[in-house]
Parts: C-alpha cells; sequence; structure tokens
C-alpha cells in the first residue's frame, strides 16, 4: 500500500490541468494522464482474496488489471476501496487507475467484461479528478451478512451464504448490535494479522434481522479492521444462541480482548454492498446492490 500511495502522489505532479465538462467528464492535453474510477462486483468463492498475491494465486486484483491492461495496451495499477478476504464477495467494490491510454468511457467497461472471467463484472466507469482515491475519499464502507439459518445445510448457495443450524434470535442480536455503535475501540473485534495502526472505527449504522430463513446483518463504518464485520457476527450468534446476555456485548467491546468475542463467522456470508465518496466526485450514491433473499 505504501507503494500505491508513492505512485498516487507520483501520478499527481504528473498531471495536467483539468477542467470538468457538461458531460461530467475532464478535458484533457493528450500527453495527460487519466484517471479513472470503476464499480466492481464479484463473487468471491473462488478468489484468495482481492489483493494481489504471489504468481498462480487467483484474486481479484489479478484479473481486473490482466483484462483492463489489454484494453489500455499499458500495464494498469488498481487501488481499490476495500481489499477484500478470500471467499468474500462484493457487489459494490469500487477501484480506481491511472493511464496514459485514451479510450472512451465505454471502452473500459465493455472491454474489461469481454476479458473477464464470469465471476467478476464491471458496473460502471467514471473519468475523475487526480485528487480523488477509491481508498482515501471513502466516507463509509456498508457490508451486508447473509446466515442462513435452519437445520440442513444450503446446497446450490453453498459458496454464498453462511450456514448455522442452531435456532437464532434475530431481535436479541438486534439490540447487542445497538451498543456497537458510536466511535469505539474495536480491538476485541480484529484479527491478529491486522496491520491498521489503530483500532478506533466509527460505526454509522447496524442493524439485524430475520428473513425467513436468513438472519441479515447490515453494517456501515468510516472504516473496518481486518475480519471485524466477521467477529462481530460471530459474536452476535454467542447472544442469538442465548448462551450470553444483550449486555456482554458492552462487555466484550470495553474489554478490547479478541479472545474474549465470538468466533470469526464464514467468509461464504459477506458482501461489500456500497462505498459512499463526496458527491463532487460524481460517482453513483449506491456503489453497488443489496444481495436480497426474498
Amino acid at each position: 500500500m505504501a507503494e500505491q500511495d508513492t505512485r498516487f502522489k507520483q501520478n499527481k505532479l504528473k498531471r495536467s490541468k483539468q477542467k470538468r465538462s457538461s458531460q461530467n467528464e475532464i478535458t484533457m492535453t493528450d500527453d495527460a494522464i487519466t484517471r479513472i474510477a470503476l464499480g466492481i462486483e464479484y463473487n468471491g468463492s473462488q478468489f484468495n482474496g482481492y489483493q494481489l498475491q504471489t504468481t498462480g494465486t487467483r484474486t481479484v486484483q489479478g484479473e481486473l488489471e490482466k483484462a483492463l491492461s489489454k484494453v489500455a495496451d499499458e500495464p494498469i495499477r488498481l487501488s481499490c476501496a476495500g481489499r477484500t478476504d478470500t471467499g468474500v464477495h462484493a457487489t459494490g467494490q469500487v477501484v480506481h487507475f491511472d493511464t496514459q491510454a485514451k479510450r472512451q468511457l465505454k471502452a473500459w467497461m465493455l472491454g474489461g467484461n469481454t476479458n473477464l472471467p464470469r465471476d467478476i463484472a464491471v458496473h460502471w466507469v467514471r473519468q475523475v479528478n487526480d485528487d480523488f482515491s477509491a481508498r482515501f475519499s471513502a466516507v463509509s464502507r456498508s457490508y451486508r451478512y447473509l446466515l442462513y439459518n435452519r437445520k440442513v445445510r444450503p446446497a446450490v448457495f453453498q459458496h454464498n451464504v453462511a450456514w448455522s443450524f442452531e435456532s437464532l434470535d434475530a431481535q436479541k442480536m438486534h439490540e447487542a448490535a445497538q451498543l456497537l455503535l458510536g466511535e469505539r475501540d474495536f480491538s476485541a473485534f480484529r484479527s491478529s494479522q491486522c496491520q491498521a495502526k489503530h483500532a478506533n472505527r466509527e460505526m454509522q449504522a447496524i442493524s439485524v434481522q430475520r428473513m425467513s430463513d436468513y438472519i441479515v446483518l447490515d453494517i456501515k463504518a468510516n472504516a473496518f479492521l481486518h475480519h471485524m464485520v466477521r467477529n462481530i457476527m460471530g459474536t452476535l450468534m454467542v447472544v442469538g444462541r442465548e448462551e450470553q446476555p444483550v449486555s456482554w456485548v458492552a462487555d466484550v467491546l470495553e474489554g478490547c480482548d479478541r479472545k474474549v468475542a465470538g468466533m470469526t463467522a464464514s467468509a461464504a456470508g459477506l458482501y461489500l454492498v456500497d462505498v459512499e465518496y463526496p458527491e463532487h466526485h460524481g460517482l453513483p450514491q449506491k456503489s453497488g446492490w443489496l444481495p436480497d433473499i426474498c
């Protein structure tokens, strides 16, 4: 990520003066570097996470860069809003890249989708100013977690939902979740591999509801720690099984001890559904869509 930040600053120095036209595009000189933002959807079940890794490891970033490089006829390097883990899905991932290639905006989407595997799709494309960053310009990220809650495991959607055969009280899970609202230290919900400098995050919204045989967690924060959503879900499931009272979640949060919290819930049920940016960047109000089960 440090390498990406350095490249971000270097490219910014190279850019010519830009001006937004009435068509919401940017007028640039022939040798200028263009910054492009894309809205991405992917099924994460067959990927070793989003982030580019060693040769031979299938990642979302690797497949996207390969496809877009063909469209640009030059190497493309991406920055993303949030690096999802192995098995985690996205309907609202946002990425950006810089390029000297001159292409119509639709070419990035049509050409990209032509070259992408069927488990990744580009949903929208925008040309943005050089002060935009998919990661640093974001003001919030939203996730949805889908948990199939019945005795028999799912077959058709086995890689797209989590599963628990134990009966869960969604109302108690929701009440416990409200204790996590606000700007707090979420050390109890970060993984041991988390590289964040601190664990303070602002939980802006969180809800749990039952929809037929599913428990649905919706969660929004300014940013998330590694495994944070899955660890929160695992902790709420303890309350849902009535192994601990609702108030226990507040004790876990205040204790800042990961060992006291619940298990890390399965990656299969987790979706990055939206990344929010200030309006002046001109991106869609909703970067993605909500996976529904009814």
